[in-house]
């Protein structure tokens, strides 16, 4: 039974509906913290299986039935290089997690002195060079489709393979949009993604282990029997030369370190350098697996097939001419995987380094404003990435159109040739220090410009792009610039011919340029790093000029990372700091751990340009300079040392002058407070004792006034028993004799009552989440209201906005919930924020405050005795207070 091609296409959206709901189970895990096992190193293994592309699904086969045994230098490279040269990889994995690099190019960029002109040559580089494969993808599931469609008897044309082509690109985009650009991961990482290609790396090796099964025990007889047709077949003759070999096992192991997307999956999701040591051997044993029938599979198609069969399919064609449909249909989605799952990648990676490197930057720049009130930094990126992805498919499937097809193995060799131009001011930059910027550009631009001329136009065919008579006679008649022939060499096979001109000059320039040019300091500072980074402390730089607060960089770091990563960040270098609340200081040491958890979802170079609007300019400390000059290991420790007490020294100078103007602080709010209070215990008292003596003398009093005089001094009792229970209130919770009343109820009800008892109706607009309210509460319900009521009635009298507005929003953070209470006024002064709840502390305003300032202190202690925590947060546009409510076990604790 032939397969009709509308249940091929019901198969094919089946499994991509299946790798959805893998993606997506994968990303809710993740999201709750269970990512153990997604950090596994067989997930991370499999995940490197993006290199066995629909080249060597499908192509390996057409290139052995071509070539020989020819097709095994495609799998010989990253053999040899993950066997040979594992340290080399785990140097690679260890430069990009100290330096939060998140593409090749961001690699590159962070190398030579954060470069952005560098950056956006390699990102360049790496959408041309991976074009060509991202068309052969496209092909390669195109042909599978018209394999089905032609045995079903409907031949399909040109634009029939044109339309699928389209629709494949479409959905590919649509499913890497999805996955790929969900959020900004710091580490950028993609969990759902990486177990999506786990998963097809299983499917397609699965796949071709049954139809290499299938061929020799099904249709061969066996291994004897499929060992004598290999033998008589033209196969097993060795006509190959030791010249292309070698450039070929050199290209296929330069493409495992430079193509996009397995930079990706090795350097970038790498979570566990351990994971290297069994990827050194698991890796290569899966391309062993991969290679296994590619020869048997070749042999039997060109016996069994007619004569012309396109042996790229003979993977599909040789079961479909024996009837197995069910085989087929596994092939089929072999191919599916083998295409997808490297399309996914590469276009997540090159989507990466195009917002990072090219529309970030531009976009800084147009806007005069600097970082901080830069918008949404986020939602530029994150809108870069998705348009540039559907831009990555758009040029796929046009070179795909204009190239007009080929050899699947001939287009995967044009893309290893093209990004391999980027290996030598990769290598030469984290094991030459010497290398600068100069010489990398120098290098990149040289190979990139000889690639394209030699290989690349060329590739289109005459009268492509270039001309018959120009690819014969040279530009303008010079013979020794013909593409094929370049210096009058000639005979040479043109992918050899190529790679050994473009990698040549590319590493003589890089090297002049290096050589002649003069690295920067902040160069030479990431040379010494990267160069040793398994030696080189990563010290902080120091910053000439730190114009930007605290405050400043929360806000930026807000809009890059979002509100409670950057908070979380915060807040706990205030507390390594001894601080309290969110603002630390703006240390060197922390401006520039700052900048590397920027630069996870930014790039380095677009990172430490947003940090140096701020900071305004950098220079090298005293430790980077004798880095950088290998200077004696007893010198550069004797300085570490000083550097150390010299900011245990700053660092303890500033929490005294904090602690001074904090107590200096106190001491005025003690006046005033005694003041305010002799002022606020006299006021009723004077009114008590003025009415009580007119009562007393009687007089003509009529029944009306006798009413109003009781009535006022009833009132001033009443307030000054409330200043007095305030006072007492206070007094007992910092004793700890207080008796807490725990029970139950839900987070709503409890701001219901909150919000009335505050009075906030009709002066202030309170607005709220509910859905997010549903929390059910074990603690001392009437404190936690109190606080709250204190909190809603400060916004109602403090804030300034024409229209007072008050945010309730309740968020989980980690284990516990947390309500934050927000308004749209001024907010509180920065120099107030210190002492905001301390018991004599009142706002500058006295006029204003119009109490005995003992709220925030009372809302402190009580949460305090509670198990929670309140703080203030700054940067949110108004005063903002952020309660962490207590955990079940908190409050029996106490």
């Amino acid at each position: 039974m032939i397969v009709s091609f509308n249940t091929l296409v019901a198969v094919a959206l089946t499994y991509v509906a299946f790798l959805f709901a893998v993606a997506f189970a994968a990303e809710r895990r993740a999201a709750r913290g269970n990512e153990a096992w997604l950090r596994s190193s067989a997930i991370y293994t499999l995940s490197l299986s993006v290199y066995c592309t629909a080249w060597t699904f499908y192509g390996a086969v057409g290139y052995a039935a071509r070539s020989g045994l020819e097709y095994l230098t495609i799998y010989l490279g990253p053999t040899i290089v993950m066997v040979g040269w594992w340290w080399g990889l785990r140097k690679l994995v260890r430069i990009g997690r100290s330096q939060r690099i998140t593409s090749i190019a961001d690699l590159v960029s962070s190398r030579y002195g954060k470069s952005t002109g560098l950056g956006v040559i390699v990102t360049l580089m790496a959408v041309v060079g991976t074009t060509p494969y991202i068309a052969l993808q496209l092909q390669s599931v195109t042909l599978s489709f018209s394999v089905f469609a032609s045995g079903a008897g409907g031949g399909w044309g040109e634009a029939d393979l044109w339309s699928a082509g389209l629709w494949v690109a479409v959905g590919l985009a649509l499913f890497t949009i999805l996955f790929g650009t969900r959020n900004l991961d710091a580490n950028e990482r993609h969990h759902g993604v990486v177990m999506a290609i786990a998963v097809e790396a299983v499917v397609k090796l699965a796949a071709l282990l049954a139809v290499g099964i299938f061929v020799v025990w099904g249709l061969a007889g066996g291994i004897g029997p499929v060992l004598a047709q290999i033998d008589a077949s033209p196969i097993a003759r060795w006509e190959q030369s030791g010249g292309r070999w070698a450039g070929l096992i050199f290209l296929s192991g330069a493409a495992l370190l430079c193509l996009p997307r397995m930079f990706q999956v090795l350097v970038v999701e790498n979570a566990d350098e351990r994971h290297l040591g069994t990827a050194s051997w698991a890796f290569p044993l899966y391309l062993m697996l991969m290679s296994l029938f590619v020869v048997p599979i070749a042999v039997m198609g060109l016996s069994l097939l007619p004569e012309g069969s396109n042996p790229d399919l003979f993977v599909l064609t040789l079961p479909l001419s024996q009837g197995k449909d069910g085989l087929a249909m596994l092939s089929f989605l072999g191919g599916l995987s083998s295409a997808t799952s490297m399309v996914i990648v590469a276009t997540i990676a090159l989507a990466t380094m195009v917002s990072n490197h090219i529309v970030l930057p531009v976009w800084l720049s147009s806007r005069s404003e600097g970082a901080i009130v830069s918008g949404d930094v986020r939602g530029v990126v994150l809108l870069s990435r998705r348009l540039s992805i559907v831009g990555v498919l758009a040029l796929g499937y046009t070179y795909f159109r204009l190239s007009g097809g080929g050899a699947l193995a001939a287009i995967g060799l044009i893309s290893f040739a093209g990004v391999a131009q980027i290996l030598p001011a990769m290598i030469g930059g984290i094991y030459w220090r010497g290398a600068n910027r100069w010489g990398a550009a120098a290098g990149l631009i040289t190979g990139f410009v000889v690639w394209g001329w030699t290989l690349f136009l060329p590739s289109f065919g005459e009268g492509g792009v270039l001309s018959a008579r120009l690819l014969a006679e040279g530009p303008f008649g010079i013979g020794w610039l013909r593409p094929y022939a370049l210096f009058g060499i000639e005979g040479l096979d043109p992918v050899v011919h190529s790679v050994m001109w473009s990698i040549l000059l590319n590493t003589c320039a890089f090297f002049t340029g290096s050589v002649v040019g003069f690295p920067t300091p902040l160069e030479r500072l990431q040379g010494a790093q990267i160069v040793n980074v398994f030696e080189h402390s990563d010290g902080p730089r120091t910053w000439s000029r730190q114009a930007a607060g605290a405050e400043d960089l929360l806000i930026m770091a807000q809009r890059i990372i979002g509100p409670i990563e950057a908070q979380a960040i915060f807040q706990t270098e205030a507390r390594r700091q001894g601080k309290q609340g969110f603002l630390p200081d703006v240390s060197p040491e922390f401006v520039d751990f700052l900048e590397r958890e920027l630069a996870g979802s930014v790039g380095a170079a677009t990172a430490h340009a947003m940090i140096g609007q701020m900071i305004e300019g950098a220079t090298v400390s005293v430790e980077d300079l004798i880095a950088v000059a290998d200077e004696a290991a007893q010198i550069m420790e004797y300085s570490n040392r000083l550097e150390a007490k010299s900011r245990e020294q700053e660092r303890t100078a500033r929490a005294l002058r904090d602690a001074n103007d904090k107590l200096t602080q106190l001491s005025i709010q003690k006046d005033a407070f005694l003041s305010q209070i002799s002022h606020e215990l006299r006021t009723p008292m004077t009114s008590i004792r003025a009415f009580s003596e007119i009562l007393r003398d009687g007089g003509d009093l009529k029944g009306e006034e006798l009413t109003r005089y009781a009535g006022i001094i009833h009132a001033e009792a009443v307030r000054l028993t409330r200043l007095l229970d305030d006072l007492l209130d206070l007094s007992v919770l910092e004793n700890g004799n207080v008796t807490l009343n725990r029970q139950q109820g839900s987070l709503e009800e409890l701001l219901d009552r909150s919000v009335a008892a505050a009075g906030a109706a009709g002066a202030l607009t309170v607005r709220r989440n509910r859905g997010r309210e549903q929390a059910i509460l074990d603690t001392d319900l009437d404190r936690l209201a109190q606080v709250f009521i204190n909190l809603i009635a400060n916004a109602r009298k403090y804030c300034t906005a024409p229209n007072p507005e008050l945010r309730i929003e309740v968020r989980r953070i980690g284990d516990r919930d947390v309500v934050d209470f927000i308004d749209n006024g001024d907010g509180i002064a920065a120099e107030s924020r210190d002492v905001i709840f301390e018991k004599f502390s009142r706002l500058a305003d006295h006029g204003t405050a119009g109490g005995a300032g003992l709220g925030l202190a009372i809302c402190r202690e009580i949460m305090g005795r509670l198990g929670g925590a309140i703080a203030y947060q700054p940067g949110q546009g108004g005063a903002a207070f952020r309660v962490t409510l207590p955990g079940r076990a908190a409050l029996a604790a106490q």
